[in-house]
């Protein structure tokens, strides 16, 4: 893998795809036991097709995280430090069984009065193993500058 992007390398119109994952009955379980949410349409294939859905769907907010996670470990990574914000719509249920993949682009991006940091705003697309998009969303990064990195660097010599 490449070097995490600077702030001062990232520009606007920069996109990049994640590598994809499929999303398992094990991810489901994990992630109500984590997050506390059994709600029957994740848990009970027979309340979910009850409801209008051809069995037990995936917690929105486990692909959110699954997708961040590719997007943090993708081929082109950005310097992150935190982030800032998410604006997210879920579009379409996530089954078990479906394989998700991550479009990443950059919107745009600002300074901030710390020189070490900034900002950039990211267009997030999730699409499904039919390319259909179920997912999608702005997420606010604040990332390294280069000077964040020459000051790292002269603190380790």
């Amino acid at each position: 893998m490449t070097q995490p992007l600077l702030f001062e390398e990232i520009e606007p119109g920069l996109s990049f795809a994640t590598s994809g994952i499929v999303v398992t009955e094990s991810h489901v379980v994990q992630f109500a036991g984590l997050s506390g949410d059994f709600f029957d349409v994740h848990m009970d294939d027979e309340f979910a097709r009850s409801v209008g859905f051809p069995g037990r769907i995936a917690h929105g907010l486990l692909c959110l995280a699954m997708v961040d996670g590719l997007k943090n470990r993708a081929a082109t990574s950005l310097a992150s430090i935190a982030t800032l914000e998410w604006t997210y719509r879920f579009h379409k249920p996530v089954l078990i069984g479906d394989r998700i993949q991550g479009r990443i682009s950059v919107l745009d991006k600002r300074p901030t009065k710390r020189t070490d940091r900034g900002i950039v705003r990211l267009q997030v697309e999730v699409r499904n193993q039919d390319e259909v998009v179920i997912q999608e969303g702005i997420n606010v990064l604040m990332v390294r500058t280069r000077a964040h990195a020459e000051k790292t660097s002269n603190e380790e010599r």
